[in-house]
């Protein structure tokens, strides 16, 4: 267990996520921990309370309370990691080099720990370092209840570059919906708000009906493709 430490921010890292800032100092610290201690009032930036997600400016001085050593922190993540969930997020695993990783996360999984979350993606991340020191971080999030392409970097020079790309907009995102039937007509405007469904899923009309009028907000619904792209399965 280290002491309390006090890190001045250089103007590398100046506009950075606190939390990113941290995980790249600190490898082994998790996310849920970040948050825990910004809650707490543990972490604090030039002697004031902040969020995980405070943009750091040059000069700024971070407290930091005493924290786990590396090696008792990563035992206990490998640990905690069942050999179940190694093979199901090893299985995710779409593509891999020496620089990135990129995972077909599946629904239902949240990427960060929180509350009442204890699996999630960056803890499983310990089954993915296949030869590395280090896990794989994070650069990007998605939604617990969405699938789809997330991207982890190996490197710390990886994570940089592609926190960057994502932060610049630089990036190209596609977003694929599963339908039931053809929409009628193909183009138009849609007006009603979305809401989670917490009920099996029912015919769309009807589901149009309980939504509640909103800010409208116009999506072109484009020609559906001739043959749909192939879904990896994870």
């Amino acid at each position: 267990m280290s002491g309390v430490q006090t890190i001045y921010v250089t103007n590398d890292d100046t506009d950075q996520r606190l939390d990113r800032w941290l995980r790249r100092q600190f490898p082994h610290l998790q996310q849920g921990r970040i948050e825990k201690m910004c809650r707490k009032g543990d972490l604090r930036v030039d002697g004031g309370r902040v969020k995980a997600a405070t943009r750091l400016v040059a000069g700024q001085a971070v407290r930091i309370p005493p924290l786990p050593d590396a090696t008792e922190a990563n035992a206990r993540a490998r640990a905690h990691v069942t050999d179940a969930d190694a093979a199901m997020i090893r299985a995710c695993v779409i593509y891999r080099d020496d620089h990135v990783i990129a995972l077909n996360k599946p629904p239902g999984l949240p990427v960060q720990g929180g509350s009442k979350q204890s699996r999630h993606v960056d803890g499983l991340a310990e089954a993915l370092r296949f030869g590395m020191e280090e896990k794989p971080r994070l650069v990007h999030r998605l939604d617990k209840d969405t699938s789809g392409v997330l991207m982890l970097a190996r490197t710390r020079e990886a994570a940089k570059g592609l926190t960057a790309a994502f932060r610049h907009r630089n990036t190209r995102k596609l977003y694929w919906a599963a339908v039931a039937g053809v929409p009628t007509p193909r183009m138009g405007t849609i007006k009603f708000g979305l809401v989670k469904s917490r009920r099996p899923a029912t015919a769309p009309r009807a589901r149009a009906r309980r939504c509640t009028p909103c800010t409208p907000a116009t999506s072109r619904i484009p020609p559906a493709p001739s043959t749909p792209p192939p879904i990896t399965p994870c």
